[in-house]
This record gives C-alpha cells, sequence and structure tokens, in this order.
C-alpha cells in the first residue's frame, strides 16, 4: 500500500515516537482542562494502526480496531493505557454519560477536513480516492480548509456562545460546548449539518449528525503527519501556520 501524499514536513510517526511524545509530552493538565467537570465519565478510544500500518506486533490482530478505553482510575490511567497501544490516534467518545453509564446528551462538533475540499491541482475526494490516496493532502488544500474554519466559526458563533477550536494535524474541528447544543436530538443534528454544507462548508455530515460520534483528543499526537493535536483561539486561527507552527509540532521533530 502507498503512503499518503502529505505537505512537507509531515509524516508518520514511529513507535518509539509515540512512546516518546505520550511519556514526556502529553499535558495531562491540560486534557483535564479541556473536558472539566465532564472528564469523570468520558469514554476513550485508540487506533492503533489502520492507515499507517505501523503497530506493535502484539496488536496486529487489532491493528484497524477501534478499542475503547472506558474503565480507568484517573488520566494518568489513560495515558499509561495510551503507552501500551502506542497508537496512531487517540479519540474521545463526545457522548456525554450519566454515573449509571447512561447516554444523556452528546457534544456538538463540526470537522473539516482537507481531502474534502477540492483542489485545482488533485482534484475532488472522489479524484483521490480512485487514485487510493483519500487520506492525502497538500498544503494548498489545508490552506482552503483553514479558511472555512474561520468562516463556520463566525458563522456558528451566531447562533451559540460557547465555541473552541482545534487543529487536528490535518484540518480543523469546532466544538460547541451549549448545554442547549448537547440536548440536540439526531433529526435536529442532520438538519443543522446539512445547513451548514448548504452553506458552502464541506463538514463532515457523520460527525455532527452524530452518526460518527468519536473525536479526536486535544494534546494527543496525530500519528499520520506527526503534528499535536492544538486548541487555538479565533484570533489565532487566521494567520496560524498548520505545517510548521513550534506548538503542533512534537520535539522528536527537532
Amino acid at each position: 500500500m502507498a503512503k499518503y501524499h502529505l505537505p512537507s514536513g509531515m509524516r508518520y510517526s514511529t513507535l518509539e515516537e509515540r512512546k516518546e511524545v505520550y511519556a514526556e509530552e502529553f499535558n495531562l493538565q491540560k486534557v483535564a482542562e479541556w473536558f472539566g467537570p465532564l472528564l469523570g465519565n468520558t469514554k476513550f478510544a485508540v487506533i492503533m494502526g489502520r492507515h499507517t500500518k505501523i503497530f506493535l506486533e502484539k496488536y496486529r490482530e487489532d491493528a484497524a480496531t477501534t478499542i475503547i478505553i472506558d474503565e480507568y482510575k484517573d488520566l494518568k490511567d489513560v495515558q499509561s493505557q495510551i503507552l501500551d497501544f502506542l497508537p496512531e490516534a487517540v479519540y474521545y467518545d463526545r457522548n456525554i454519560y450519566d454515573a449509571d453509564g447512561q447516554v444523556i446528551g452528546q457534544e456538538l462538533a463540526f470537522d473539516l477536513d482537507p481531502e474534502n475540499v477540492t483542489c485545482p491541482v488533485h482534484g475532488t475526494l472522489a479524484d483521490k480516492l480512485k487514485r487510493r490516496q483519500g487520506l492525502s493532502f497538500c498544503e494548498l488544500e489545508l490552506d482552503i480548509v483553514q479558511k472555512e474554519a474561520v468562516g463556520l466559526y463566525e458563522y456558528l458563533d451566531r447562533r451559540f456562545s460557547d465555541l473552541r477550536l482545534v487543529y487536528s494535524g490535518r484540518g480543523f474541528h469546532v466544538h460547541v460546548f451549549d448545554q442547549d447544543a448537547c440536548k440536540l436530538t439526531s433529526q435536529e443534528r442532520l438538519g443543522l449539518a446539512q445547513e451548514v454544507k448548504q452553506a458552502g462548508f464541506h463538514i463532515d455530515e457523520w460527525v455532527t449528525s452524530g452518526e460518527y460520534r468519536l473525536i479526536r483528543l486535544p494534546y494527543s499526537l496525530n500519528g499520520l503527519v506527526s503534528r499535536i493535536v492544538l486548541p487555538l483561539k479565533k484570533e489565532e486561527l487566521e494567520s496560524f501556520d498548520a505545517v510548521h507552527d513550534s506548538r503542533c509540532r512534537p520535539k522528536f521533530l527537532g
């Protein structure tokens, strides 16, 4: 299988590099701050090597599987489990659970990925899939989707009050933490996703509708591109350099 084409300076992380990041750079305090009081019942998830084909031999049979981490004492224990798996990606479950494990809501989120935009050089997503390069992207596509993230934030800011932006390593996520948004029905979420797409934004409809409830964990490593998943302030976004910003470059890149 051919590797995905990525912007210059981005590459797959090795197992040793993943270990270094989660042992030395993974900021548990900032992760805790991201969740606040919701942390207690949050479920996490890892994927070892679905896209990179880099994984520990002992997990070969589960390399492409999504493994849920729902039994842990605290974030230090989650970190320990991540270090055991050394995954290419770490996510969290946007469902909100009560103490009995019942779903009582879901965090609303919008996912903008560069492969979903039409590139004047590399074409549409369908074109990329034909070349088996569905997750490939270039700096031009990254720039297009970054401008979309600015517009999407401003579009949503007219309706919601507690928005957070995250650079996922490949694209951008807009998280909505308004309590009312967490109570939206599946039909309401789907309607909102369709409205946003009609407004011209290339979002992943599955994420917003809630069909796909996992989203990349802030401050984790995106092992496909060797970038730290980084929350951003709105005023930082327009001038943000997704490829070179030192805050999202792990130490192993120098």
